[in-house]
């Protein structure tokens, strides 16, 4: 038997999966989904506490992203 043929024939025994391919996406969108609402809760973090923001750029002359 040449190695082609024992290749082939190798192949042709595959496992089955654990369980349906649908769940395999479905299990992904939902981890998705609870990343993106951890990254979502994260908005508007720089905003509670805008007094220091402004107190820091009153001390350093303004914008400091704009000297970058």
């Amino acid at each position: 038997m040449s190695l082609v043929t024992a290749v082939f024939a190798e192949t042709v025994h595959a496992r089955e999966l654990p369980m349906d391919p649908f769940f395999y996406g479905l299990i992904a969108l939902v981890i998705l989904l609870a990343l993106g609402a951890v990254t979502y809760s994260y908005r508007d973090v720089a905003n509670r506490h805008r007094h220091k923001s402004e107190a820091y750029a009153a001390r350093h002359g303004g914008d400091d992203h704009a000297a970058h």
